[in-house]
């Protein structure tokens, strides 16, 4: 049979015209078929992929923007809620072109990732595109990747023209009868299906449907933005491990999806394996959400997420072929519209839930932000934190004398500070008052030593202020007290030079006899009197540290920066990790729910249950397609 096109679309001015016009006016071969799909695929892959890469990085966001984690939620959540109404745009597919979308989208998303994203600077701009300027690489890749499959759709993409999508076709056996009424059809009749398109589609089953999957992937949606954080802050992997359980997650969800995608045609029902896929899902997020407070290894956790995404992907692609097919039995023309509705539902759906997630969870900002930094020193010095907290009035002894005064004691050697610690402080202060008589009394031991034996003959000979005046039996008598001869006169006559000096001793006797139990070690002491009053006011501070130079040592080694830190976050940090287990509990316990709803509201769509009836309703309408390639061959 010759091959029947639609009627051609209005001729456009301009040699360009073939960047636009991309519909095709008769059903294409399996090769371009095929290649179209494989384009929309790649698209979708790329779209996808940068999506993602922001989902990677969320944990260095936080820490180097300095961002909480309910500014980012809520970030996000807007971001959503725009993309909602960018969803209610995409219905406009079906007038200006499913495939001019996709390109423009493409080369849109493209353009943003690759330029855009990396010029980002602060929290607000990252507000303003969703993204941060760190990391760039990423983005850089991305986006370049973006663009190669933009250049790709561009010039290969091509999609039916709505007088063709006007017909539903369940089988290719369809393709004569499709393309033969669409020959057939009138401007008219296209503008008329195409006429308030929301208001055809705007109804419970379709709503419902769209609302239930929403809810059931709000698991799904909860790993692209937060899964990071959650698997660093809960159980503690890196960065790098967290993104190796995001790919088991996301690998399987793949496997899933386009497995069961053949084996649903196969056996030609959708029902059962939304059941199954749902069920498997929601076994599968409890015993997830249950692992929070635990710790489970990488491939336990792996094995887990992989069986969870399993489940989604097998509910999910059956769900949405019987979407399609529900938005098809009202309007086959209107299925951009269709999906534009459940693109904004579901973005909606997501707004709400992001707004919801800081409210449930409100322990992620300072596990995030702070929570790596606290570990790190917590670790690093952990026998300096734990010395500090056991000798707190030691620490704050130390903080109390000047780094100088703690250098100057660590110049004096030991054994004199023992040697000044055993000497009382007010012994010490009646030896600093009086050093120049205690100087004077060692220098003029001997003679203090004739005038201590002797008093009243000294006493006698002080009476006399000219010692030219003094008998001479006296001084005799005076030279042999001295020890006679030559000796007896030098003693006498250095206690006539020096009379003030050894007058100032023996004033100051008392005091002198108060400090002479101590004069060893004041002997000791003595060459350090400088170094020893510049300490003095510190003695029982440097007395406390004394035990522990070593460990005030190793104190002081540690940057400044680390205990202000931590005196500023550890408490905030130590409460968010006793809660942060059970709030992310309760998060997947409502994800559970949402799982449930979804299993609910399967009745709603188009579809059999068994695979024997799904083939009479085939068997069915084959018979009423060779009825109608019947007609149309008697009346032509």
């Amino acid at each position: 049979m010759a091959e029947v096109t639609a009627p051609p679309a209005p001729s456009r001015s301009g040699g360009f015209s073939w960047i636009w016009r991309r519909q095709l006016d008769s059903y294409p071969d399996t090769r371009p078929r095929v290649m179209y799909l494989a384009i929309t695929v790649l698209a979708t892959i790329t779209l996808y992929y940068e999506l993602y890469v922001g989902g990677s990085v969320t944990t260095l966001y936080l820490v180097n923007l300095h961002m909480t984690f309910t500014f980012f939620a809520l970030t996000v959540a807007f971001g959503a809620l725009i993309g909602a109404f960018g969803s209610l745009g995409a219905g406009l597919g079906d007038r200006l072109g499913r495939a001019n979308m996709v390109v423009g989208g493409l080369f849109f998303t493209g353009i943003f990732t690759l330029f855009v994203i990396p010029a980002m600077t602060n929290k607000w701009s990252f507000t303003i595109v969703t993204n941060p300027r760190f990391w760039t690489h990423e983005f850089i890749i991305c986006g370049i990747v973006g663009l190669i499959v933009w250049v790709i759709a561009f010039f290969l993409l091509r999609e039916l023209s709505p007088a063709l999508r006007d017909q539903l076709m369940v089988t290719l056996h369809d393709r004569a009868l499709i393309e033969a009424k669409a020959k057939g059809l009138s401007e008219s009749d296209i503008e008329a299906a195409l006429r308030r398109p929301f208001q055809q589609l705007l109804k419970p089953d379709i709503i419902i449907s769209a609302i239930a999957v929403s809810i059931m992937l709000l698991i799904y949606y909860t790993a692209v933005g937060f899964a990071v954080i959650y698997l660093t802050t809960v159980f503690g992997f890196s960065v790098k491990n967290a993104n190796g359980l995001g790919n088991w997650n996301w690998g399987f969800n793949v496997i899933a999806v386009i497995l069961v995608g053949f084996i649903s045609d196969y056996f030609r029902v959708r029902k059962p394996f939304m059941v199954f896929g749902g069920v498997l899902a929601a076994v599968m997020t409890v015993i997830y959400l249950e692992q929070a407070g635990h710790h489970p290894g990488y491939y336990t956790l792996a094995i887990m997420l992989a069986l969870l995404a399993f489940g989604l992907g097998i509910a999910y692609t059956p769900w949405m072929a019987s979407y399609t097919e529900t938005v098809e039995a009202r309007n086959p023309a209107l299925t951009a519209t269709g999906l534009a509705i459940w693109g904004w539902i579901i973005r909606i759906v997501v707004f709400l839930a992001y707004l919801l997630i800081p409210v449930v969870i409100n322990t992620v900002t300072p596990l995030v932000n702070y929570g790596s930094t606290v570990q790190t020193y917590a670790t690093t010095y952990s026998s300096e934190i734990a010395f500090a907290t056991a000798h707190p009035d030691v620490v704050a002894a130390a903080q109390k004398v000047p780094p100088s005064v703690i250098a100057t004691a660590q110049s004096i050697p030991p054994n004199v500070l023992a040697a000044a610690q055993q000497i009382p402080p007010t012994v010490l202060a009646t030896a600093q008052a009086n050093a120049t008589q205690l100087a004077n009394a060692q220098k003029f031991a001997p003679e203090l030593r004739v005038i201590q034996a002797n008093p009243a003959l000294f006493t006698k000979l002080a009476s006399y202020s000219n010692p030219a005046t003094i008998p001479p039996a006296l001084l005799a008598q005076a030279i042999k007290a001295a020890g006679g001869g030559a000796q007896g006169i030098k003693i006498l006559t250095t206690i006539s030079a020096n009379k003030a000096a050894i007058a100032g001793v023996i004033a100051a006797a008392p005091a002198l006899q108060t400090v002479a139990p101590y004069a060893t070690q004041l002997q000791t002491i003595a060459p350090y009197s400088t170094q020893l009053t510049t300490i003095a006011p510190y003695s029982a501070d440097l007395a406390k540290m004394a035990p522990y130079s070593a460990q005030l040592t190793a104190l002081s080694k540690v940057p400044p920066g680390v205990f202000p830190y931590l005196q500023a976050h550890a408490a905030a940090v130590q409460q968010a990790a006793a809660k942060t287990a059970s709030q992310w509990k309760t998060w997947y316990w409502i994800c559970f729910g949402g799982i449930i709803v979804f299993l609910l509201s399967i009745p709603l769509l188009r579809g059999r249950w068994r695979p024997r009836d799904a083939k009479r309703d085939e068997a069915e309408h084959e018979a009423m397609v060779d009825a109608e390639l019947a007609k149309l061959k008697a009346s032509a």
